[in-house]
């Protein structure tokens, strides 16, 4: 194997960083050699010669290279992880009994209706249960503030947040960095498509969450910022929260907003290894001079392979807020967490040899701003039910976002109104016991039915198909969805999935590509497909539940007894949102 040797790098007084490392045209792609210790990587050099602002908490909010390789130990540790459950740390314990008679009362410094633990996407839970007239805390381990990185996402979407009252128009105009349109979904060697107004919205989170912040304190939120979730324990009446200094909260709900690593989910799952994880790299550049366009999805032709695994990647591409040529790039693939996956510094050497290709730029052109990461695990048994009373899971920890998507922004605005109008009524009424929880974190066939789209984007190692066979597929289905028009294909690229455009996409997939059925079958197994059809059979009975008994009992449910009525909200939210007809164009 030929070792690509590198030129010497050399810092540039702290400014961005200037590469000149781009990989000539048609030169094959290679797998990630063998890097002595003594000899620092691309990865590593560029990084370090970036000026950074200030890392924040949440998904996607460290920037350095000791960050990154942090997250490397961490990705490794679940790589290893066997497959035999593990007791972890135990965060959460029940205890006999009522708080107000526990030794701890007096130690309590304030008392709340809810408790949210996690505050960069938690801030939007608790400001809308503040709107209601709850009293809410929010902890958060470090300053509350949004990343520098934008979140992209579509004004639709972003809407709810106004739909829910926590917001106004005019503060969305405030916190949007760039718009841009149109929109591409790309097939590498096989054709793209082009759509409007798809995630064609650079939202900047600081300004964002500074708004949500201070509107949640004009409504009498507390937050505690620098502060660790230590214990909770659970009471009859209240949960008890430690904080990392000591101090004692106590709070009819808690909810863990504390994201994809959240040690009570850990404690919840057993330290359980995920089911499947999305693995991003990426960075904000300046220098693209074409710069009015996005990719929603841009797929490689082919499965590369990048150390010792076989991936497939795919790309997003958006302009940046920043300036008018800067631009961001994301790298992403989906794997099963396994020994000899592909690290996230290895994406990343492969990230500066073909980012240029993919985007017609040269290196010596760009200006590397930042350089973004993330590993997004997912589970079959999501969204999470809640296991304990008065804890319910919100955002990236509940495994509400679609096992396709690595961001929960889209999902945490789609779900917002549903989750606040529901965690209101627990509260109001003490519904507070685990399985009444659950119904707020239901069943939802059509997020199970995704599970068959992460499998068929997942790479298999010594595979029987060809290794274009996902790019075919994926174009094969995106060209059936955009003769079907906007009701099959917007829904889909918004991560929503409905049962009559899933039944009309798969119909005239087997019509034009018959022949595509058999290479399915080798890819995603027999067992993977007799499941999927299960939730398929289940998302046309929410549908049809949804659609001809909700009408019958919604004008019933006022005449129902309070805790009867509360399940009864919470069965028509879970078939509605469960078949995607929340959705509407």
């Amino acid at each position: 194997m030929a070792v690509h040797r590198l030129p010497p790098l050399l810092p540039i007084n702290g400014a961005p960083y200037h590469t000149s490392l781009c990989r000539p045209k048609g030169v094959a792609s290679f797998s990630i050699p063998f890097r002595a210790q003594s000899s620092p990587s691309r990865t590593q050099r560029i990084m370090e010669n970036i000026s950074l602002v200030g890392e924040v908490g949440g998904a996607g909010g460290a920037y350095s290279y000791s960050a990154l390789k942090r997250l490397d130990q961490l990705w490794s540790g679940i790589c290893s992880t066997p497959t035999v459950v593990q007791e972890p740390q135990k965060v959460v314990s029940s205890v006999s009994g009522t708080f107000h008679h526990s030794g701890s009362v007096d130690n309590a410094v304030e008392k709340f209706d809810v408790l949210v633990c996690g505050g960069t996407l938690g801030i939007f839970l608790a400001a809308a249960l503040s709107a209601k007239g709850l009293q809410v805390g929010v902890v958060e381990r470090n300053m509350l503030k949004g990343r520098a990185q934008e979140w992209n996402i579509s004004r639709k979407e972003l809407l709810e947040l106004v739909k829910v009252g926590i917001l106004v128009e005019e503060d969305i105009e405030q916190a949007i960095a760039v718009k841009f349109n149109p929109n591409r979904c790309g097939f590498e060697g096989k054709g793209e498509i082009w759509v409007e107004d798809i995630l064609n919205l650079g939202i900047s989170p600081a300004k964002l969450i500074e708004t949500m912040k201070s509107r949640f304190t004009s409504l009498g939120g507390v937050i505690f910022e620098g502060q660790s979730v230590s214990s909770i324990r659970i009471y009859e009446d209240v949960a008890a929260l430690q904080l990392s200094e000591g101090e004692i909260l106590s709070s009819r709900l808690i909810i863990d907003a504390m994201g994809n690593f959240s040690p009570v989910v850990k404690q919840v799952r057993h330290g359980r290894k995920p089911d499947g994880v999305c693995l991003v790299v990426g960075s904000c550049a300046r220098g693209f001079k074409d710069n009015d366009t996005s990719d929603v999805i841009y797929s490689s032709s082919s499965v590369k392979k990048i150390g010792s695994s076989e991936v497939q990647l795919f790309w997003e591409a958006f302009p940046a807020g920043s300036g008018p040529r800067d631009r961001t790039t994301y790298m992403f693939t989906y794997v099963d967490p396994q020994p000899g996956c592909p690290k996230l510094e290895d994406l990343l050497e492969y990230y500066w040899d073909v980012m240029p290709g993919y985007q017609g730029v040269s290196f010596d052109d760009l200006e590397i701003l930042r350089v973004v990461f993330g590993i997004f695990p997912t589970y079959c048994d999501s969204p999470l039910p809640a296991a304990f009373d008065r804890i319910l899971q919100f955002g990236d920890a509940s495994g509400m976002q679609s096992p396709v998507s690595f961001g929960g922004f889209g999902s945490l605005t789609r779900h917002l109104e549903r989750l606040s109008t529901g965690i209101y009524e627990a509260v109001s009424g003490n519904f507070l016991d685990s399985c009444n929880l659950s119904l707020l974190n239901p069943y939802m066939p059509n997020l199970s039915a995704s599970w068959l789209f992460q499998r068929a984007m997942s790479a298999k190692q010594q595979s029987e198909v060809s290794p274009d066979f996902i790019t075919e597929l994926l174009h094969a289905n995106f060209r059936s969805m955009e003769k079907l028009g906007d009701p099959v294909l917007r829904p889909f690229l918004q991560d929503v999935i409905q049962f009559w455009p899933l039944v009309k996409t798969l119909g005239l997939v087997m019509l034009t590509k018959p022949q595509i059925i058999a290479s399915i079958f080798k890819q995603v197994d027999l067992p993977v497909l007799l499941d999927w059809s299960g939730h398929f059979v289940m998302l046309g009975h929410y549908t049809f539940l949804s659609t001809f008994a909700d009408p019958l009992i919604r004008p019933l449910i006022s005449t129902f007894p309070p805790e009867m009525r509360y399940r009864w909200n919470r069965y028509l939210d879970a078939w509605k949102y469960g078949a995607g007809l929340d959705y509407e164009l």
